[in-house]
């Protein structure tokens, strides 16, 4: 276990960003975080170096990214039907299945040392819906955990059960990598295109769909704010703005 436990998070929004260059970022993020980590083994332990905590916001272009446990038969469109939809397709190493990330769609990636916090990756991932659960709640919807299955859904055990809130996570000498994707103004049309994560009878959704109305930027942006702020009080973390 880590002896100087780091509950500082560096939060960072990076707007609107395309996939790989995100994924790329993210990794870089890792690597420096795990390298910390080999280093401070050779260190007696009043000479170990803290790692870091990453928190990134951000909105990216059509994409569709399959984990590297997912079936790419879930992947409905060809290539040329992409093109057409202005979509890319990425294969991914986070766990879990397909998944669509676009515009109005708020993506979340923790790079977070778990040893800073407790080393549990299915408390981590309850967490995570934990944070989003009680975003969603001051919206005034009812967001659950559905059994065996990850995200945050609407009417579980209903027959119209569906999703709002996607997650696939990996982790590393317990560093997360990857995370969650909230639809808000999200355009649900490209979700036709996919089996989400690989489940078939199960409907997704969006905070525009069941509000009936398109969120302003300043809703945007207050989203993300109570995001930040329910991060914080879930994981007894301390956000603090990156330069």
């Amino acid at each position: 276990m880590n002896t100087h436990q780091n509950k500082v998070v560096e939060f960072e929004d990076l707007g609107v960003k395309e996939y790989q260059p995100s994924w790329d970022y993210q990794e870089k993020l890792m690597k420096d975080i795990i390298d910390t980590k080999i280093k401070n083994r050779d260190l007696p332990a009043e000479q170990h170096i803290t790692t870091p905590n990453h928190f990134l916001l951000v909105e990216h272009p059509h994409v569709y990214t399959l984990g590297k446990s997912g079936h790419e038969e879930n992947m409905l469109a060809g290539m040329d039907q992409l093109k057409e939809i202005d979509a890319t397709f990425v294969k991914v190493n986070r766990g879990g299945d397909i998944t669509y990330h676009g515009y109005g769609q708020i993506v979340g990636y923790p790079i977070l040392d778990l040893e800073n916090f407790f080393t549990d990756i299915h408390k981590y991932m309850r967490n995570l819906e934990e944070v989003i659960i009680r975003t969603i709640n001051e919206y005034g919807l009812k967001g659950e955990r559905s059994p065996g299955e990850t995200g945050v859904w609407l009417d579980v055990g209903k027959p119209y059960a569906r999703k709002i809130c996607a997650m696939g996570v990996k982790a590393s000498r317990w560093v997360t990598l990857h995370g969650f994707a909230l639809n808000v103004n999200t355009d649900m049309r490209y979700f036709e295109y996919i089996i989400p994560c690989g489940i078939k009878d199960k409907q997704v959704t969006s905070l525009k769909r069941e509000l009936e109305r398109e969120l302003t930027p300043e809703e945007m942006e207050d989203i993300k704010a109570k995001i930040r702020k329910h991060f914080t009080d879930v994981f007894g973390a301390e956000l603090i703005n990156k330069n």
